[in-house]
């Protein structure tokens, strides 16, 4: 019976097989929305990250969800953005959208695994501290972490989805453990930060909010999905609506959560949770506290991991059956019923990276390049989803959302504070053009063949 049930939930067409249920989706979709790092992120920039949090909500991420599902409706099958472009503005645009979205995931994971790996061992006490600057020791635990998560989905979505599902019943128990916490150290100390909801008019004001609008992305990841969600006309707008919500009360309960525990010049933006950790546990004399918020962001990382592996092997794929890219990428597992090649070559990458932002620079500095860099790429593809949203007739959050893209793509080229501009303007702009060019390259060599 179960075969049979199995057998019935694989698209003749695609060979994908629908595991995603509305249950599963919304918790696919909270790792990939919502991560224990833009809480740090935001803290250490002060309490007027409140109501930036509260803006882009209502600017970005309340119009995403609306746009996704209309979308998904629009085009029920597997790609979500690629797709959406290619049928709305074209072939190039399609892939466009594809390429520097992957890019951006790609950037993605190597700067979440490290953030991750690094509230890990800081979490297991002071004797283990030191490993967060341990580069060698980050890198192998975040390749593992990493590799974990994505082949766990490349035996397909019936085992893989548990991961995710972990991930985001973990995010849930992690802001409930946060928001505890703070409760308790309030009501035996008051706040250590002052917390003033107005943002102060700055550089790193404009700085920070391109990190918060990027923080609150992720529910587009429904859409690359759609080929393997039951009944998508039924699941995809109660998920995404689902996890919104939650990814918005998350990230603006925290950030008051961890400016209540520690100053805001003593919460690192790289591992701030882990800091907030060891000081609550400190002055609440639970030494379990530090170990089971790393437990908690660990496996929100791990269900982040292979949620947006899925999800985005998911844009080759459907690339590689419009013969945009070698064949191997449109091929599914005959068994697992997943695209594993793509996921190989995302995980691939993904490392390679990893590895080579390591290279001649300072942890930091590598990290904050890999952030630029994501956003302005991951943020391309969004241009590109609220003027389709605008064609299928949602005006308004066509409106806000693309208002929001182009204000969080101008804030990605401010510089850090203490960085040297004209170094920071060049590393973004030539590395910018690099994603765009190689993109170009890539369809141009392909281009001649005719699309089916």
């Amino acid at each position: 019976m179960a075969d049979l049930l199995d057998s019935a939930r694989v698209d003749k067409q695609t060979g994908l097989a629908r595991e995603l249920g509305l249950r599963d989706l919304a918790l696919f979709l909270i790792p990939c929305i919502t991560g224990p790092r833009w809480i740090a992120a935001a803290a250490n920039a002060g309490s007027g990250t409140i109501t930036l949090w509260a803006l882009t909500v209502v600017l970005f991420a309340a119009p995403l969800g609306i746009a996704v599902a209309a979308l998904m409706t629009k085009y029920p099958v597997a790609g979500g953005l690629y797709v959406w472009a290619r049928e709305d503005f074209g072939p190039w645009h399609g892939f466009l959208s594809f390429f520097t979205y992957w890019i951006s995931i790609a950037f993605t994971l190597p700067s979440a695994a490290i953030f991750a790996m690094s509230v890990g061992v800081i979490g297991l006490g002071p004797s283990y501290a030191h490993l967060a600057d341990e580069r060698w020791f980050l890198l192998i635990a975040a390749l593992s972490a990493i590799w974990i998560a994505l082949g766990t989905n490349i035996v397909g979505l019936k085992i893989g989805k548990w991961t995710e599902n972990l991930g985001g019943m973990a995010t849930f128990a992690l802001g409930l453990l946060l928001l505890a916490v703070a409760w308790v150290v309030y009501s035996k100390r008051g706040v250590a930060s002052p917390l003033n909801p107005l943002p102060a008019f700055n550089w790193q004001t404009l700085q920070v909010f391109s990190v918060i609008s990027f923080a609150m992305s992720g529910s587009e990841a429904a859409g690359l999905m759609a080929g393997e969600v039951r009944q998508p006309e039924k699941t995809v707008a109660p998920a995404v609506l689902a996890a919104t919500s939650f990814a918005s009360t998350f990230y603006i309960a925290c950030t008051i959560a961890l400016l209540v525990v520690l100053k805001q010049t003593s919460i690192s933006e790289l591992h701030g949770v882990a800091d907030v950790g060891l000081a609550a546990g400190q002055f609440l004399h639970a030494s379990w506290l530090p170990p089971v918020i790393a437990a908690f962001v660990l496996m929100n990382a791990v269900g982040a991991f292979g949620g947006w592996g899925s999800a985005v092997s998911r844009l080759p794929y459907a690339a590689g059956v419009d013969h945009l890219l070698p064949a191997v990428f449109s091929r599914v597992h005959p068994r697992w019923h997943t695209p594993y090649a793509s996921i190989l070559v995302l995980g691939a990458a993904a490392s390679l990276l990893l590895i080579l932002v390591q290279i001649g620079d300072t942890l930091k500095a590598a990290i904050n390049a890999m952030v630029s860099l994501m956003v302005i790429a991951g943020y391309i593809p969004y241009v590109y989803i609220f003027a389709s949203a605008w064609k299928a007739g949602k005006r308004g959050a066509a409106i806000a959302g693309e208002l929001a893209t182009f204000v969080t793509l101008a804030c990605s080229f401010v510089p850090e504070p203490d960085s040297k501009v004209w170094l920071f303007e060049f590393k973004i702009v030539m590395g910018t053009a690099a994603v765009i060019a190689a993109a170009w390259l890539l369809y141009r060599r392909n281009k001649s063949v005719q699309l089916p």
